[in-house]
């Protein structure tokens, strides 16, 4: 079977390997975050740099979570929320 699409070998890779549905699904989970995250930035008007100082966080964190290339902790989440006086929501959907 010749596959043509990236969605094709995604749902292939999906029904052979654990390992892969594991590392597809956390990067599903660092995208949205990095997304969350640049949101708020911009919605703020801060540069990394400011948002970084305002978070008390490395600005190489915020460019790491902005990125998607880190997983954000539990703790570095709420603290972003409670550093912006923002409500942070988990939510199973």
């Amino acid at each position: 079977m010749t596959l043509k699409r990236i969605d094709d070998y995604i749902q292939a890779r999906k029904t052979t390997s654990s390992t892969f549905v594991q590392a597809y699904d956390q990067a599903e989970v660092d995208l949205e975050i990095a997304v969350a995250v640049k949101n708020l930035r911009d919605s703020l008007g801060l540069s990394q740099r400011a948002f970084a100082e305002l978070i008390d966080k490395p600005q190489s964190t915020v460019a790491r979570i902005e990125a998607g290339t880190v997983t954000a902790s539990n703790k570095t989440l709420a603290d972003i929320a409670q550093k912006t006086h923002k409500q942070l929501r988990i939510q199973f959907i």
